[in-house]
């Protein structure tokens, strides 16, 4: 990357140039990153419409960004560093190479499952590495993810499936908030009983605790 800021002055100036010159700046910024196509036109904008596209007829797998063309120099490197809610519990560090085939992997699962590009996918999740591994695996199948703040109420949660008309989600049996346990796929449950378009629910384990599962 080179578009890199290591001062306030200079933010402010790039800032500037975003503002009198946004296709030059961002079609700059774009250089960057490897694509399958380039593109026609950075902006086509309609505010009267609204209408706005970016990067027009380009094409690109920004999970490739991340992994394929970094894995020569970054494989063994830390990729994610999680830390638990209780700090007698073990530090999870992911590398690249380990966080891109989980993110593989979890990519055919959903490709299994049916999920297709253009689907929408919510996520529910507490802060685990699971969380980016799906947000990645969505990302990498052209699936459309809506990461759902797992503090939300079943209503709260139930509103946001129904705006994006997702056909899965992707949860966990619970999480913990200080020392108490939510119990976050009982919020599911009740949440999906006013979602008719979700056809499936993937559950990670999180707390061991029970959970209903049902057809």
């Amino acid at each position: 990357m080179t578009n890199k800021i290591s001062s306030l002055s200079e933010y402010l100036e790039k800032y500037k140039e975003s503002v009198a010159n946004p296709d030059a700046f961002w079609g700059n910024i774009a250089e960057d990153y490897y694509w399958h196509k380039k593109w026609d036109k950075v902006l086509e904008w309609n505010f009267e419409e609204p209408n706005i596209n970016w990067f027009v007829n380009g094409k690109i797998n920004i999970t490739e960004n991340i992994f394929e063309r970094n894995m020569f120099l970054r494989k063994d490197q830390a990729a994610i560093i999680w830390e638990p809610n209780d700090p007698n519990d073990d530090t999870i560090t992911l590398t690249y190479g380990e966080l891109y085939k989980k993110v593989c992997q979890f990519a055919n699962v959903l490709l299994k499952l049916g999920i297709k590009k253009g689907d929408r996918v919510t996520i529910y999740l507490p802060m685990i590495p699971e969380l980016v591994i799906a947000m990645l695996a969505c990302a990498r199948i052209g699936a459309i993810h809506s990461i759902v703040f797992a503090g939300f109420s079943a209503n709260a949660l139930a509103d946001r499936i129904i705006d994006g008309t997702s056909n899965i989600i992707l949860t966990s049996d619970g999480g913990y908030r200080g020392t108490k346990s939510i119990p976050i796929k009982g919020i599911v449950d009740e949440a999906l009983k006013s979602c008719p378009t979700i056809e499936k629910c993937i559950v990670f384990k999180r707390t061991g605790e029970d959970v209903n599962m049902q057809d």
